[in-house]
């Protein structure tokens, strides 16, 4: 008779937390919304941010507004968000360096899967393998075989240390064996400028910094790095098309939410970010920026997250990275 009273006891208190988070969801939000994107202004994170915040806030009733918290590689912004209460009253959209902090940050002040509860990929921006026009191969197989050739000669153009076009070089250079050497610069600008200068001779840079000096003849691109062509270079072959097996680099920027949100809030926010990525003007708006709209399920985002962790730490040891 104990134990039956004990269970009825624990079924109360499982229905007691069950009844207030949906509730909680019915009524969510009664308030404006943070946004958290933890960058400066005018980047790829901040553009795709204010692309689907106006639709998402119709579709919530409230006011998504955003906060851009940059520094220390988006880690500033992104652990204000690991702190906050898990009520939805804040949000955080991270870019690819969410995933690759891990393996280039010896201590992150917050864990990058734990603290936080997935929400959705909103966007994928496809990363392109751009080269100085003078260098003499046509595709990836004659530049393989050109770095082999020539090991140590060929210098590449990154943002800086631990960003996607670092590690994705390294990816290439871990899959093909080859040796090239890293140039890294403080900023997307001067690296391109360089490259387009011929101070380097080649690149993986996001579509949208890339695409238009390619089109006016001014840089090369030889691959694209994901898993299937994006609409903004239909005829650029995927890195995976080029022979290269195994090369998958997205950047994908996710939609999270502080560990313990309740599953109701999470869904509610999910279902407005995909009412916002379905309409036309949004899509239309991330496709001219040279992103490709997602939207999947928080299950997936979270599988994702703990994929691309996973790959780039391997990454980044195999290239003898020690994070810092």
């Amino acid at each position: 008779m104990k134990s039956l009273s004990q269970s009825l006891v624990s079924l109360l208190a499982a229905a007691m937390t069950v009844v207030p988070a949906q509730a909680a969801a019915q009524t969510y939000p009664t308030k404006p919304v943070r946004l958290m994107v933890p960058f400066v202004p005018g980047g790829n994170t901040d553009i795709i941010a204010r692309v689907v915040a106006p639709e998402m806030s119709k579709a919530l009733g409230q006011q998504l507004v955003i906060e851009n918290r940059g520094g220390a590689g988006s880690t500033i912004g992104t652990e204000v968000v690991a702190k906050s209460p898990p009520d939805g009253y804040t949000l955080l959209l991270v870019s690819a360096a969410h995933v690759i902090n891990p393996a280039m940050i010896k201590k992150l002040p917050y864990d990058s899967i734990r603290d936080f509860a997935p929400i959705s990929v909103v966007a994928d921006v496809p990363t392109a393998f751009a080269i100085h026009p003078t260098l003499p191969v046509k595709n990836v197989k004659e530049f393989i075989a050109l770095a082999k050739a020539r090991p140590g000669q060929l210098n590449y153009s990154t943002a800086g240390r631990g960003t996607v076009g670092h590690l994705s070089a390294e990816l290439l250079s871990s899959i093909a064996q080859i040796k090239m050497v890293h140039i890294a610069y403080k900023g997307t600008g001067q690296s391109i400028t360089d490259l387009i200068a011929g101070h380097v001779q080649l690149q993986f840079s996001s579509m949208p910094a890339v695409i238009n000096h390619a089109r006016a003849g001014k840089l090369r691109l030889l691959a694209q790095t994901g898993e299937k062509r994006s609409a903004a270079a239909k005829d650029v072959p995927t890195m995976l098309e080029s022979g290269v097996k195994g090369f998958v680099v997205s950047s994908g920027f996710g939609l999270l939410a502080p560990a313990g949100t309740p599953r109701p809030v999470i869904d509610r926010v999910h279902g407005a970010l995909l009412k916002a990525l379905a309409e036309p003007n949004v899509r239309n708006n991330l496709s001219g920026q040279g992103a490709e709209p997602v939207g999947n399920t928080p299950e997936a985002y979270d599988a994702f997250n703990k994929a691309e962790i996973a790959k780039w730490i391997k990454v980044a040891r195999g290239a003898g990275i020690d994070p810092e």
